[in-house]
Formats: C-alpha cells, sequence, structure tokens
C-alpha cells in the first residue's frame, strides 16, 4: 500500500522492485491465475509497482474484483477479511487518484471509505495510512485542527505497531505544521528525526522526502548552498527508486534556487523538466507550481507573451483544484504581467482576485493562530489541572509510601527480633555444644583414671592377698614348728599338779 500515503508536499512513494522486468513478469502471471485470490494479490502488487499510466489501471481492475467477490454469500471469514482489505487499499490509492485530478472532495470520499473498512478488520497500517491522507486534505483546505487530529491519531497507531517507516512520514506532517506557523526550528527537528529514522531502516523514499523539506527549511533561512546539497542528495534518491514524481519535485525546487540566483537560464532548464515528467503523470498541482515558476521567469526576462500563457495556465489549474495558496501568487503575478502591457482593467481584475486569495489564506492564517492559541491554553489549563491532580496524587503518594515505611520498619523490626532470637539460640546451642564436649571429654578423663584406679585397686588388692597369702603360710609353719598354746598349757598344767 505504498501509493496511498500523501506526503504534505504531495510526496507519493513508488518503490519499484529490482529485478529484470518484474511488471512484465507480473503481467504474465496475472494472465495465467487460476484462482481469484492470487489475481487480486497479483492486482495489488501491480498497482505498486506498475508505471504512472498503468497503475491506475490495474488498481481500478482491483477495486472491481473485490467488490465483486464480496456480494458472494459463500465467503468465508477469512476470504471476507481478505477481500476487504485489498479493496480498502484500492480504494486508498482511487483517493490518490482524485486528488491528483483536483478532486478533492472524490479523495476524501474515497480516504474514509478505505478508513471505515480497515477499521472494521482491525487492519492498523492500513488505518495509519488512511487517517493520514485524509489529515493531508483537511491541511491544505486549511482546516489545522482537524488536519493535526488526523495526523495525531495517523501517528499513535503507528508507535503501537512500530511502523518506522510510518512513524517517519508523520514526523513530516507535524513538522509542515509547524513550518506554516513559522515555526522553522521545530519543523527543522522533526524533519532531523524524520530523516533519522529512515536513515535507520533504509527508507530511501523517506529519507528523500526528509532531505527536501529540509532543504526547504534551509533555502528559507537564507543557507541556500547546504539546501541546494540536500536538493541535489534527495534527488538522486528518487531516481534510484524511480519515483518520478518526486524527481519532478526535487527538480523544480532546484530551478527555483536558481532563478532566485539570478541564474534564470538553469532556472528554466530544471523547472522545465519538472513540468514535462508532471505532466505525463498527471500532477495537476506540480503542474500549476511549476506553469506558475515558468511564468515568473519569463515576467523577469521581459518575455510577457510568454509569461502571460503560462500564467493562465496555471491559474486555470489552480481554480480547479480549489486552494487559495496556489490561486493568489499566480494572481499576483497576472496582475504585474498586465499592468506591463499596459492592459489595466485586466491588471485589476486579477489583483482582485489576488487580495481575495490573500484575504482567504489570511483567514485560514488566523485560524491557525487562533487554534495555536486555543491550544496552548487547553496545554496550559490541562498542565495547571494535571499539576493539582499531580499534587494530589503526590499528597496520597506520600501517605501510602508512610504507611509502607511504617509496614517495611515492623517487619524490619520483626525481622531483627527474629535474627536476634535465632543468634541466642545459635549462641546458646553452640555453648551448650561446646559444654557438651567438655563433658564428654571429662567423662573420658574420668573413665580413664576410673580405669587406672581399678586397675591400680586390682594391683593392691592382688598384692595384699598375696602378702596375706604369705603370712598364712608362714603361720601354717610356724604352728607345724612349734607347740600349740593349748599343748603348753597342758604341759604346765600338768607339771603343776606333780
Amino acid at each position: 500500500m505504498k501509493k496511498a500515503s500523501l506526503y504534505i508536499l504531495l510526496f507519493f512513494t513508488l518503490d519499484f522492485v529490482a529485478q529484470n522486468n518484474p511488471v512484465e513478469d507480473l503481467k504474465l502471471a496475472l494472465k495465467n491465475a487460476k484462482h481469484d485470490t492470487t489475481r487480486c494479490t497479483i492486482l495489488s502488487e501491480l498497482s505498486e509497482t506498475a508505471g504512472d499510466e498503468e497503475w491506475p489501471v490495474f488498481n481500478e481492475q482491483l477495486k472491481k474484483l473485490t467488490e465483486k467477490k464480496l456480494t458472494s454469500s459463500s465467503l468465508s471469514d477469512s476470504e471476507k477479511k481478505f477481500y476487504r482489505k485489498h479493496l480498502a487499499n484500492a480504494l486508498n490509492n482511487m483517493g490518490y487518484v482524485y486528488n491528483m485530478k483536483g478532486r478533492v472532495k472524490e479523495a476524501k470520499d474515497f480516504f474514509e471509505r478505505s478508513l471505515k473498512i480497515q477499521e472494521d478488520i482491525g487492519d492498523k497500517s492500513g488505518a495509519a495510512y488512511s487517517l493520514n491522507n485524509i489529515g493531508y486534505i483537511y491541511n491544505m483546505q486549511g482546516q489545522v485542527k482537524e488536519a493535526l487530529d488526523y495526523y495525531g491519531r495517523s501517528l499513535k497507531i503507528r508507535e503501537e505497531i512500530g511502523d518506522k517507516r510510518g512513524i517517519s512520514e508523520s514526523f513530516i506532517n507535524i513538522a509542515d505544521v509547524y513550518k506554516d506557523q513559522g515555526q522553522t526550528k521545530e519543523a527543522l527537528e522533526y524533519h532531523m528525526r524524520s530523516l533519522k529514522i529512515s536513515e535507520e531502516v533504509n527508507d530511501k523514499d523517506g529519507m528523500a522526502s526528509a532531505l527536501h523539506n529540509i532543504a526547504f527549511i534551509y533555502n528559507s533561512s537564507g543557507r541556500v548552498k547546504e539546501a541546494l546539497n540536500n536538493h541535489n542528495h534527495s534527488l538522486r534518491l528518487y531516481e534510484e527508486i524511480g519515483d518520478r514524481q518526486g524527481v519532478a519535485l526535487e527538480l523544480n525546487s532546484i530551478g527555483v534556487i536558481y532563478n532566485q540566483q539570478g541564474k534564470t537560464n538553469e532556472a528554466l532548464n530544471y523547472i522545465s523538466r519538472s513540468l514535462k515528467i508532471k505532466e505525463e503523470i498527471a500532477d495537476k498541482d506540480g503542474i500549476a507550481n511549476s506553469l506558475h515558476n515558468i511564468a515568473g521567469i519569463y515576467n523577469k526576462q521581459g518575455k510577457l507573451n510568454e509569461a502571460l500563457l503560462y500564467a493562465n495556465r496555471s491559474l486555470k489549474l489552480a481554480k480547479e483544484l480549489g486552494y487559495p495558496e496556489s490561486i493568489e501568487p499566480t494572481a499576483e503575478l497576472l496582475s504585474e504581467i498586465y499592468e506591463k502591457q499596459g492592459k489595466g482593467m485586466q491588471a485589476l481584475e486579477m489583483y482582485k482576485l489576488f487580495t481575495q486569495m490573500r484575504d482567504s489564506v489570511n483567514n485560514r492564517e488566523n485560524k491557525k493562530t487562533a487554534f495555536k492559541k486555543e491550544a496552548q491554553y487547553k496545554y496550559e489549563k490541562q498542565r495547571a489541572a494535571d499539576s493539582v491532580a499531580s499534587a494530589k496524587d503526590i499528597q496520597v503518594k506520600n501517605v501510602q509510601i508512610e504507611k509502607q515505611n511504617t509496614e517495611l520498619k515492623a517487619k524490619k523490626n520483626q525481622q531483627y527480633f527474629l535474627f536476634g532470637g535465632l543468634g541466642l539460640v545459635t549462641i546458646f546451642a553452640g555453648f551448650m555444644y561446646n559444654r557438651f564436649r567438655v563433658t564428654q571429654k571429662q567423662k573420658q578423663i574420668i573413665e580413664e583414671q576410673k580405669s587406672v584406679v581399678e586397675e591400680q585397686k586390682n594391683l593392691v588388692e592382688e598384692k595384699q592377698k598375696e602378702i596375706l597369702d604369705s603370712i598364712r603360710y608362714a603361720k601354717r609353719i610356724q604352728n607345724s614348728l612349734l607347740p600349740t598354746e593349748k599343748y603348753i598349757a597342758k604341759i604346765l598344767t600338768n607339771n603343776k599338779l606333780k
């Protein structure tokens, strides 16, 4: 769905497949396709890769095929989703075609129809593109509030799904809003952010777009050399990817800078090359711009007839588009040309148209300024409300934190008591274990001493027994050798009787 994305400066991504002849291969595959799902897929790819004259034809075929298939009642839910997705892409591309033709209302209708389908089937990427395109239409019509709303919705989706290329594109659109409000610093910042993301994903189309816009800001700031370098870099990238509209855009931009430098011949060469491409791809707004630029160069050179011819062609297309920003400068240029030719009435008529368009543009600018002030007021109001809410939140959070701190302190105290108790138990257990070991050791010593005493006791008893036995033995010997007391007594008694 590369064609579905409109950049704020009518950037249109056309990524041609780097093969030998991919379009012819796809055409052959389409001719041999046997199933409508295959045909649908091939037509979608051809709508992306075919040339500027062919791709709208393939896109129209895709639209008709999907619409026809969706009338069938026999489709499964997955088949319905498949065909609705491709129909949404085709409608988005139709919106681009109608916008190129200057039929803005029809373009917006196609984008909105596409968006509805994409939201119904949950195609976030497709919805982001459609939202971006609708935002582009609103911005071109001067409805900045609506444009920013759609741009913001598109960016939000792209950030959700991680679509870096889409984010880069959204940054470009937001930068353009800043640029329109004269905030070139902020615009340059967003373009730089867009360029960085495009470089990260090697998106050459995105890089070229960012470089173009950066060059535009540099040129408006007087940094002409840097502007030309960026435009030429962007031109090379567009040529590499085959984006003819991008090539035409850069050729025109380079020509404008040469014209500012007084190099009218070089300017006319570049802008004429740009015009030729724009006519080939039917870029109505781009044609009007290049015609105006060429008319300005001829007017500067004094070639009033040629200038008048190109300026009238530009005004006609600008009126068809209905963009006051395009009508205003051409009407002013025509007023100047008619005055030089001595055609006072025509000069006055063009001057009236110029002032009318200028007032219209100024009114839009006033609306933009009012919207900016309103947005700033809402921002300040919201910030104040957020501050009050934030203060309340902080107060509540402080109470919660205090409560949590108290609970944590109590838990810590419990932990300290627990750990202290465990420590005491551990110390006591260690002490008891140590006492147990000492007791065991003392018991062992006592047992050993008791054993020694018992042994000594046994030894003493044994010695005593030996002594007693010796005494008894001696006594028996004595008794056996000496007369007993009874015997002596008996002898003495007997002696007394005698």
